[in-house]
């Protein structure tokens, strides 16, 4: 068991509390710089969707798992940036002016849905969002003169100052790096005033209104950033993809994007990164199985939906922390060996969520 003396304020404040912590990250970056002379290219074009999706499963993690507001339309934040993206790219404009475009812009969006937040919450705040994502994705289907309407509309390559991402290595390099500078700038607002505001109005908005929280500016701000983020990932997603249409961003991607981040782990940065790897392995590991089944099984229609029900039901009865959950109960079970218990790790009462998530 590991015990970390702090004997300077310094400690407080670095994002690696120990040397175990710098080892294993630092094999971590390792591991993603050599990606691309390491894996095939069809396994590098999976990891670049993790880094994508994992970007828009850090801006949910921040509105439910830290702020404790509930989004079913999400994917329409994401939707606004692949096509803000895909109209300026259109134009000629550098992809660094259209991220920061495409996540401002989702940023305001994300203002005028988070009005609703002020007054309702639980499952009333997911049908709001759930309206906003049909209008979201009516109006792009509508406004054929701009986003070409049902019929889509293709999206050039990533342009920077004459360079330009033409091949698998050279965009995975840039959904790295675009990754890394996301979650960097999650794990700094989270240690801010503003992380410990919105951790105070997941636990209890009571509680926060009587420290002084404003609950009006912070629900507001938090679903500002999240979509923020889902817009940089509809950007990245829209380049990936090279075609985007407005069913790519309907109900079934915010199902998955909420499903994403609940199988990771809610409340925690890492979840978000370990329910993209699920939500794009998964799939694979269906296709991969059918051949196991008998036919009248595996040739269902329903079996990838049916599948990922069975899971998400799992997950919620019996580790309710998900995916990241289950790995820090691995990594005691090592650090106790073998003093480790049989009841450690039932479920206990707390006074507050956080205490949960610790």
């Amino acid at each position: 068991m590991r015990f970390i003396f702090k004997t300077a304020y310094d400690q407080d404040i670095n994002l690696a509390k120990h040397g175990g912590h710098v080892v294993a990250y630092g094999l971590l970056a390792l591991c993603l710089c050599t990606a691309p002379w390491l894996l095939e290219e069809y396994w590098l074009a999976q990891l670049t969707f993790v880094l994508i999706y994992g970007i828009v499963g850090l801006g949910l993690m921040l509105l439910a798992g830290f702020t404790g507001l509930f989004s079913i339309g999400h994917a329409a934040f994401m939707g606004v940036g692949a096509y803000v993206a895909a109209v300026m790219s259109a134009h000629g404009v550098s992809f660094p002016v259209s991220v920061l475009a495409s996540a401002g812009l989702s940023a305001m969006v994300g203002a005028v849905v988070g009005l609703p937040a002020l007054r309702v919450k639980g499952i009333y705040l997911g049908i709001a969002t759930l309206s906003f994502g049909f209008i979201v994705e009516e109006g792009l289907a509508r406004w054929e003169s701009v986003t070409g309407g049902n019929a889509g509309m293709h999206v050039k390559t990533i342009q920077v100052l004459g360079w330009q991402a033409d091949n698998g290595n050279k965009f995975y390099a840039v959904c790295l790096v675009l990754a890394v500078l996301c979650t960097l700038a999650v794990l700094n607002l989270l240690r801010s005033s503003t992380g410990r505001a919105f951790v105070a109005i997941r636990d209890s908005e009571i509680s926060a209104q009587s420290m002084g929280i404003h609950l009006a500016r912070y629900k507001t701000l938090s679903f500002m950033l999240s979509a923020a983020l889902a817009g940089v990932g509809g950007s990245l997603y829209a380049h990936k993809m090279q075609f985007i249409s407005p069913d790519q961003f309907g109900i079934l991607q915010s199902v998955d994007l909420l499903l994403m981040v609940v199988i990771g782990g809610l409340g925690s940065v890492h979840g978000a990164f370990l329910g993209a790897i699920f939500l794009i392995t998964m799939p694979q590991l269906i296709t991969l199985g059918k051949d196991f089944l008998p036919t009248f099984i595996g040739q269902a229609p329903g079996l990838q939906a049916l599948v990922y029900g069975v899971v998400l039901i799992g997950f919620v009865m019996f580790e309710p922390m998900g995916l990241y959950g289950r790995w820090l109960k691995v990594r005691t079970w090592f650090e106790l060996f073998p003093f480790y218990r049989q009841g450690m790790f039932k479920r206990q009462k707390s006074f507050q969520k956080s205490d949960r998530l610790k």
